[in-house]
């Protein structure tokens, strides 16, 4: 579920459009980490070797899976052994802790990446959503957390699982193509095809988020406020990389070269963030 989502994820709440002064992808975080830590050869990426920031290849549908294409794609980077025998302490009644499973995983670097932890001896599984850059305000980043949790459990929970309806390869389209073209991002999805991330959100994700929500217990008047927020930004189609281009390019108008505009612009966000008004409304 969080998977398929990826790609809407980031074009509702793209917020990194500039790197070393240049005006790039909407989210160009997501590019940059990729292609920085990529240290593979022309010959292994021929060969098939697989890079350690990566979105996948394939629908995985148990834990099983995640750990069988660690070991199969990913060399160990650290060789750190624990004295720990999980065998032992799982025969003593124990929760063995796996701290060269976890080490391994931890070195592979998936956008929504799947982990085996344990807390109080109590073992537990989790996904860590990595997607999306933080802000541009807390109210902004508290509404991204909303729709996210309430879209996944609904997805989750239905009859019918979205990934059984949809390719991976298109998923991965969704995530590369929405942090290219941010709130713009023309998106696959199943039952439409072609459709704009707004629109998408407006009409089909948002009451799924609302029903999700629900589900969790969140208080109804809480969840209208932050979904709330993502329905105004779709509307409005202005989330952070929106305005911070948009407040660059009016600077340069005004007669600032590149580097000042940026400067300025990046003050005026910094304020702006402390008033903890959501990006949708702030003049452009």
């Amino acid at each position: 579920a969080s998977q398929t989502i990826a790609g809407i994820q980031l074009a509702v709440g793209a917020n990194s459009p500039y790197l070393l002064g240049k005006d790039l992808w909407a989210e160009t975080r997501i590019p940059l980490f990729e292609q920085a830590t990529d240290t593979r050869s022309e010959e292994l990426r021929a060969q098939g070797v697989r890079p350690r920031v990566w979105f996948g290849e394939r629908w995985i549908t148990s834990i099983f899976d995640l750990f069988e294409e660690n070991v199969r794609y990913f060399p160990a980077l650290l060789p750190i052994t624990e004295e720990e025998d999980p065998l032992a302490v799982l025969e003593a009644g124990g929760t063995p802790g796996l701290a060269e499973l976890r080490l391994h995983n931890g070195t592979v670097y998936r956008w929504n990446r799947p982990i085996y932890d344990v807390v109080d001896d109590r073992p537990h599984l989790r996904v860590e959503n990595r997607v999306l850059a933080a802000g541009p305000t807390v109210a902004d980043t508290m509404a991204n957390a909303a729709f996210y949790y309430g879209v996944v459990r609904a997805l989750a929970e239905h009859e019918r699982p979205l990934w059984s309806q949809m390719s991976f390869s298109a998923a991965e389209e969704n995530f590369h193509v929405a942090a290219r073209d941010g709130i713009e991002a023309q998106v696959y999805w199943p039952g439409i095809g072609q459709v704009s991330a707004t629109e998408l959100v407006l009409r089909r994700l948002l009451p799924l988020a609302r029903e999700g929500l629900e589900r969790w217990g969140t208080d109804p008047a809480e969840s209208a406020r932050l979904l709330g927020i993502i329905e105004a930004r779709c509307s409005t189609g202005r989330n952070g990389a929106c305005w911070f281009r948009e407040r660059v390019q009016a600077n340069e108008a005004a007669g600032a070269d590149r580097a000042e505009a940026l400067r300025s612009t990046l003050l005026e966000y910094r304020d702006r963030m402390h008033s903890n008004e959501p990006v949708h409304t702030w003049p452009s």
